[in-house]
């Protein structure tokens, strides 16, 4: 809800977190590795059945699976995550990277609400203890939980693959700064709330017509034109009449205010987040848009205080668009060719 966006749920996260389901858990953490632009070139999330120990996968290269990767293990428990729960995943990594059905990952991540047990760390990080631990519990905990057509016998090659992998690849995320990570993406406040941090001010209008702004300053120039029913082609025809002059500045003030909106929001709320925005506003300005109007100075004036007017309490950005932007959306609307002022 707009209202949990805005000021955030009393809760701490890693309350919440400890209620999601399995599959919002892995979700939770694919928002956090897809946000990690500047470590991977794409991530994968395999689905179903038969995923051989993959739940994310990050790749550094466009050779993924047979390239540098880490996986990221996703675990929802009620407790902290042990050797037992583990094991199996361990198995897989390593036979199916001696299989050839992947090269072994660069990392392999274990990430749970809870953490891992004291136990378990400890023998995350310490590799040679690890080894041991694996082959000690190959039989009882490992091989029977790898494949679905039988155990995978710890002999011959295979064991001398054991025995050589590189066990410090295995670790544990502690749920605090897989959180504090996440808190930079632009899920997190969707999520958990909070509301946006304080916007800066928009930069100067620059003197100069930018092309982005062609279609919507063609646009005004028409509907001024239908106005005092005089051609005008050019800003500088504007001169002598200051009331559209000073029309068409603040015009142009307010698109740029909805540009830097834009901007504002795009690493911190979730995608396509501004553009429902701008639905809104339309879905709310048409019927006044449509209807019949003097000129087109004339919709264009009545259009956008109906855009300032409009209540829009439901969606998240509600609070962060100021009047200017509105009437700017609007303009970025008629950019887009969904608005025209002239008929």
């Amino acid at each position: 809800m707009a209202s949990d966006f805005e000021n955030g749920p009393k809760i701490d996260p890693l309350k919440i977190i400890q209620i999601y389901e399995a599959s919002e858990w892995e979700t939770f953490v694919d928002e956090w590795v897809h946000s990690l632009k500047t470590s991977y070139v794409s991530v994968m999330r395999p689905t179903g059945a038969g995923d051989k120990g993959i739940d994310i996968a990050g790749f550094c290269d466009t050779d993924q699976l047979l390239g540098i990767w880490d996986n990221h293990q996703c675990k929802h428990y009620t407790s902290p995550l042990s050797f037992g729960v583990v094991a199996p995943e361990i198995g897989k990594m390593i036979w199916y990277s001696y299989s050839g059905e992947y090269k072994a990952p660069r990392a392999c991540r274990f990430i749970a609400p809870k953490g891992a047990s004291t136990s378990l760390s400890l023998l995350l990080s310490n590799a040679d203890k690890l080894r041991a631990k694996v082959l000690a519990e190959w039989d009882k905990a490992i091989s029977g939980k790898i494949t679905s057509t039988g155990p995978v016998a710890l002999e011959g090659k295979f064991l001398d693959y054991v025995r050589e992998f590189d066990f410090r690849i295995f670790s544990a995320e502690q749920p605090r700064t897989i959180i504090e990570a996440h808190s930079r993406t632009a899920y997190h406040i969707g999520r958990f709330g909070g509301g946006l941090p304080s916007r800066p001010r928009p930069d100067a209008v620059p003197v100069e017509i930018g092309e982005t702004e062609a279609t919507y300053t063609s646009k005004l120039l028409d509907a001024y034109a239908e106005h005092k029913g005089e051609t005008i082609v050019a800003i500088s025809n504007l001169d002598k009449w200051a009331s559209l002059k000073s029309h068409f500045q603040r015009s142009r003030e307010a698109f740029y205010h909805a540009e830097s909106l834009r901007v504002f929001v795009r690493e911190k709320v979730e995608p396509g987040t501004f553009e429902g925005l701008q639905t809104e506003i339309l879905d709310g300005v048409l019927d006044t848009h449509d209807g019949e109007h003097s000129d087109g100075y004339a919709r264009v004036i009545a259009v956008t205080e109906k855009a300032q007017a409009l209540i829009l309490d439901a969606h998240p950005l509600n609070r962060s668009a100021f009047p200017t932007d509105r009437r700017g959306i609007c303009h970025q609307l008629a950019n887009d060719g969904k608005l025209t002022w002239r008929r």
